[in-house]
Order: C-alpha cells, then structure tokens, then sequence
C-alpha cells in the first residue's frame, strides 16, 4: 500500500491561515486607526464648533449686560427728573397758597383779637396773639375751623396774667392748613384766575396779621 506524506501540505496550510490572520489583523488596526483619528477629529470639530458658541453667547451677554445697565441708569435719571418735575409741581401748585392764608388770617380774625405772631412750619400752622376776652379767643376759634383753608384749631396757652398785656388775654393756638375740594373733588392747583382775587386781598390780609396790641 502507497503512503501519501501530508506533511509539506499542512505546514503550507498553516501558513496560509497565519498570513491571513496577519493580514486581517494589519487591515483591522489600520481600520480601527483611521475611525479612532475619524472620531477624534470629529470630536474635536465639535468642540471647536461649540466654543466658538459659547465665546459668542458671552460676548452677547456682555453686550446685553451693557445695555440693562445702561437702561437701569435711564431708569434712575427717569425717577430723578420725575422727582424733581413732582417737587417743583408741588412748589408751583403752592405758590397761591401764602396769599390764602394770609386772607384767611384777615378774615377770621373778629373783632377783639390781634395777632403778634404767624409761624408755619409744614401744614402746621402756629399763631400767637392777644384778645380782649376769653370769649374772642374761642370766636377766633369757631371761625378758624369754618374756614375752607384752615381747620382743627387746638388751643395751647391762654394767659391774662402777663405783664406786658394788662387786661388782655395772651394766647398760643395751634391749626392745620388744608385745601378746600373743587367740584370734581380734587384741590385747586393755583389757577391764574383764582390769583388775582386773592391778591386784591393780600394787603388788607397782611394789615390785619401784622396788628399790634395797643397798651
């Protein structure tokens, strides 16, 4: 029986198989490489790609931040101007004022009652002055809290024992300002038709609160 040596063709077997393994080790390597560089520069794209966004959304911001800070200073010089425009329509609002307290100060005073003193402080208005009687000092009263500009007369001091006003009564008083109501229920501002009618009065007003008692 003939004997058939296989050896020679194993081995080149055997090396077909390691030269193939080899070669599909070498191609998945190189293929593995190339994804791995493929994924890493695309990787890297995108974080370039979103730090450009995030340097661009800070840059935004900041402008925004300039622009609320600059709107919060309008807001501020708003309010001072607004401020200011409020104080300066109360003053004007105001101005009539004096002449109507001082006409009110003439046409309350009755008979009997002389006035050494005015003082107002605020709405606070301090009077001090002198009457024939106990009794004028309380009809000076009644029409003080009658009048449309002045109201809540409280009584500080009455004294008849002073030296200075023999047989008078020196008296302190305490009044409220007030405004009387138009008919749409709201204070008059001082118009300029209401100014002259109450000036034609200052003077007889002025007269009358500058009175002084007589020994």
């Amino acid at each position: 029986m003939a004997r058939i040596n296989l050896l020679p063709w194993r081995e080149k077997r055997r090396k077909d198989l390691q030269r193939q393994f080899a070669v599909m080790a070498v191609g998945s390597a190189i293929f593995s490489a190339f994804v791995v560089l493929y994924v890493h520069i695309h990787i890297s794209g995108l974080i370039t790609v979103q730090n450009n966004r995030n340097t661009y959304l800070k840059d935004e911001i900041k402008i925004v931040e300039k622009d609320i800070e600059e709107i919060k200073n309008l807001e501020n010089d708003k309010s001072n101007l607004l401020a200011r425009m409020r104080i300066i329509q109360k003053l004007q609002s105001a101005r009539p004022e004096i002449v109507h307290l001082f006409y009110e100060a003439a046409a309350t005073l009755p008979e009997g009652v002389y006035l050494n003193k005015v003082a107002r402080k605020g709405e606070l208005l301090e009077i001090e002055g002198v009457a024939e009687s106990n009794s004028n000092v309380s009809a000076y009263m009644r029409t003080l809290d009658e009048s449309s500009w002045l109201t809540s007369p409280a009584l500080d001091v009455i004294d008849s024992s002073k030296k200075d006003y023999a047989g008078l009564a020196w008296f302190t008083l305490r009044v409220n300002q007030t405004r009387p109501k138009t008919e749409d229920g709201s204070a008059p501002g001082g118009s300029a038709g209401a100014t002259p009618v109450a000036a034609s009065n200052a003077g007889a007003a002025g007269a009358a609160a500058t009175k002084t008692v007589m020994p």
